[in-house]
């Protein structure tokens, strides 16, 4: 009787899911467009107003973007200011859209990863699954294990696309 050998396992690959490192659920928007005046003009008088009013309990914890979705023209000092009052609760604050502080924390998490672990090591960046990985996160963990493993791949183990491969030293 032929024994069966699964040739994945031992072939020493390891696979690396990046969907932990993706998460959205600590981030919060918070958008300038109802303070306008009309979706067009910042009256300061008004916002600084209204400011002390907004519910900030909100933003507890999060990691917030600090954006005006209105096509407006907004001061610098306006986006000061919100931040100001943001400080005492959030865990930081951004200027932009939420995906982008999204791709900034995925590159901030990817780069936290002990590269030593995967030191002359096969690796596959999975490729599928059912979290949507942006495509940050592939650039950013290929050029954070690039310098220490042996090779990189994306896809699965049965099925991979070769990446990188260490050159052979003679």
């Amino acid at each position: 009787m032929e024994t069966i050998v699964n040739k994945v396992a031992e072939s020493g690959i390891i696979t690396l899911d990046l969907a932990p490192y993706i998460s959205a659920a600590d981030i919060a928007l918070f958008d300038l467009k109802p303070f306008l005046f009309r979706e067009m003009i910042l009256k300061e008088k008004d916002y600084r107003a209204a400011l002390p009013l907004h519910d900030w309990k909100q933003y507890e914890g999060k990691h917030v973007a600090i954006t005006c979705t209105a096509d407006a023209v907004v001061p610098v000092w306006a986006y000061m200011l919100a931040a100001s009052f943001m400080q005492p609760v959030a865990a930081s604050v951004f200027f932009g859209s939420a995906e982008e502080l999204l791709k900034i924390q995925i590159v901030s998490r990817i780069g936290q990863i002990d590269a030593a672990e995967y030191k002359d090591k096969r690796v596959v960046i999975k490729g599928c699954g059912d979290t949507p990985i942006p495509e940050t996160a592939y650039v950013a963990i290929t050029f954070h294990l690039r310098p220490v493993v042996k090779s990189l791949m994306y896809g699965e183990p049965c099925s991979t696309v070769p990446i990188y491969k260490k050159p052979l030293i003679a």
